[in-house]
């Protein structure tokens, strides 16, 4: 049987890029199997570890070809460092859309090029289409499980290389059939939704580790109610994001939420959950996927990974930043996370929340 072609697969040594392999290879691909190392073993958990080998294992028993490539120096200087410097800054990253854009499907890209792969691809749930000679990301089947979100920042190169396998798929049938072909302990391995770099989830002592010498001249600040009057003292600014109601110790006999962080003042604001709500908000950094120029209709904007969204109109403030009015109030806009467009299934683009 020919082959359609030679496909560079990111290999994590988990179910999805796992039965990435098992859907290419029976769609005559010729898959090559490819592995980062993105983090120290003191920042990982066993099964990052292990990840390694049990990539290596995994396409050993499907016979193609497996390299191995160490990028902790990139990640580190590039990832990790953007996403302390953001929290310095007061603001709440998304280390895992510039991850992708920057460094895992650029790494995959060049690596593709050298071994002369026609495309890359990765175990993400989601879809790619093209229309009008541009390339953008589609929901996947699965809504639950759609990645569009973490992918907007990808370029029309990187897109135009790109196949999905698990765009048109469920989950539950993807770990079914992991059990048909014998991999049953991967079908039932619980899978982490924590930062790759913070395997425990807690970024507060992952800063105290890494950025100690900032962190640590930052001192304790004045909680203010409503942005007016002194309520108590926060540990410092880094310590907080919007939204956040646990950890506060302030007692004013309701429940109170975290709603604006000011760096330069060393000061948070909370209020009531009602206080959170809001219906504009301003974006940088836009990048567009799947038109040239923002289109004049109004678009679904979802400002967090399971967002439902939010209709919004946007207006151009210059280059590629613009303001954005929702048609409904929207809870907790948080500076420094993704705000992704949506036109019906497709991503139009996405930006930066200033």
């Amino acid at each position: 049987m020919s082959s359609k072609g030679k496909v560079l697969l990111g290999m994590s040594g988990g179910i999805d890029s796992t039965m990435s392999v098992k859907l290419l290879l029976d769609q005559s691909y010729d898959v090559h199997g490819l592995t980062f190392v993105m983090t120290e073993e003191k920042n990982a958990t066993k099964a990052t570890k292990s990840a390694v080998d049990e990539a290596q294992e995994l396409a050993k028993k499907f016979g193609i070809p497996h390299q191995v490539i160490d990028i902790k120096k990139k990640f580190r200087e590039n990832v990790i460092q953007y996403f302390m410097d953001e929290y310095i800054k007061g603001r709440t990253p998304n280390p895992c859309v510039l991850c992708n854009r920057i460094l895992k499907f650029q790494e995959l890209l060049q690596y593709a090029n050298e071994i002369n792969a026609d495309f890359i691809a990765t175990g993400h749930y989601v879809q790619v289409a093209d229309e009008s000679n541009r390339y953008f990301l589609r929901k996947a089947v699965d809504g639950f499980k759609d990645q569009s979100y973490m992918l907007w920042r990808l370029s029309q190169e990187q897109l135009s290389r790109s196949i999905f396998p698990l765009g048109k798929m469920k989950k539950q049938e993807i770990k079914d059939l992991a059990k048909d072909i014998g991999l049953k302990d991967l079908a039932e391995k619980k899978e982490s939704v924590d930062v790759c770099f913070i395997p425990e989830g807690d970024y507060r002592e992952f800063l105290q580790e890494h950025a100690a010498e900032i962190i640590h001249k930052i001192p304790e600040g004045d909680f203010l109610l409503n942005k007016e009057k002194k309520v108590g003292k926060h540990k410092g600014y880094p310590y907080y994001t919007i939204g956040q109601r646990k950890g506060l110790q302030i007692a004013l006999g309701e429940p109170m939420y975290v709603n604006n962080i000011d760096a330069s003042s060393n000061t948070i604001s909370i209020g009531r959950r009602e206080d959170l709500l809001h219906d504009k908000l301003d974006v940088e950094q836009v990048s567009l996927m799947k038109y040239k120029e923002m289109p004049k209709e109004d678009l679904l904007v979802k400002i967090r990974y399971h967002d439902k969204g939010m209709m919004a109109k946007f207006d151009k403030v210059d280059n590629d930043n613009y303001h954005l009015d929702f048609v409904e109030k929207v809870s907790a806009i948080t500076s420094g996370q993704s705000a992704v467009f949506y036109e019906n299934e497709d991503v139009v683009g996405g930006g930066i929340i200033k």
